[in-house]
């Protein structure tokens, strides 16, 4: 999965529009708009301000690896949930030991 695929994945696991994920990361809607039309990758700056983000620290490793950790707070986006309520992941098969 590409990490424009990535961004997207977190920000509807999360339940949050394009605008109100922006707001929180700090980035500009087209930016966004750009990255998860597939338009280009984001840069690294656009990675770490959404890894910097209180409620996407959690993807961090995720997103960067494709490994989680949920011993250790590192979860990938469960793609079918909707909403913050839980941060179980099917995605652990990957996970650091």
């Amino acid at each position: 999965m590409k990490v424009s695929q990535k961004i997207r994945a977190i920000r509807k696991a999360e339940g949050l529009t394009q605008a109100k994920f922006c707001e929180l990361v700090g980035i500009a809607l087209g930016t966004l708009k750009n990255v998860e039309g597939d338009h280009r990758e984001p840069g690294l700056q656009v990675v770490m301000q959404v890894v910097n983000t209180p409620q996407f620290g959690k993807y961090t490793l995720w997103l960067m690896t494709d490994k989680t950790a949920p011993q250790a707070g590192q979860i990938a986006p469960a793609i079918a949930h909707i909403g913050q309520e839980s941060t179980e992941s099917n995605h652990s098969e990957k996970q650091i030991g």
